[in-house]
């Protein structure tokens, strides 16, 4: 994964290990796990802190990491244009462009699902 600079100066990677860090709870255990699956997908891929949450990039936009008190939401930036075999968009559905995965408390990730739909992003961002 490439390094970026957060708006503040300092690097991105640094501003998202403050941020799961600082929830301190399943929410950071989630958005880390779902971090690393990120990596593990496309390690060529940006990391960025904009909009005050972890970005993901590669030849534009794949994903924002959001938190919030009940899950952690990925939104796909071109989410409606990517194939979802395995069902894993289950938020922000009715929209033309973006889609979201809401991840609860105590979920299992289904990993190679989820690699997928990051790799056909990164796939449709260079199309």
């Amino acid at each position: 994964m490439k390094k970026s600079a957060s708006p503040d100066g300092r690097p991105a990677s640094l501003r998202i290990d403050e941020r799961i860090a600082e929830l301190g709870d399943w929410r950071g255990e989630v958005l880390g796990r779902l971090r690393a699956l990120i990596h593990q997908a496309d390690p060529d891929g940006i990391e960025e802190w904009k909009w005050n949450v972890p970005v993901w990039s590669h030849d534009g936009l794949i994903c924002t990491g959001e938190t919030y008190k009940k899950v952690v939401k990925l939104t796909f930036a071109k989410g409606a244009s990517l194939p979802d075999p395995s069902g894993l968009f289950n938020s922000s559905l009715e929209g033309n462009t973006r889609r979201a995965i809401d991840f609860g408390q105590g979920v299992k990730i289904d990993e190679e699902a989820f690699k997928a739909l990051i790799r056909a992003a990164v796939v449709l961002n260079q199309s």
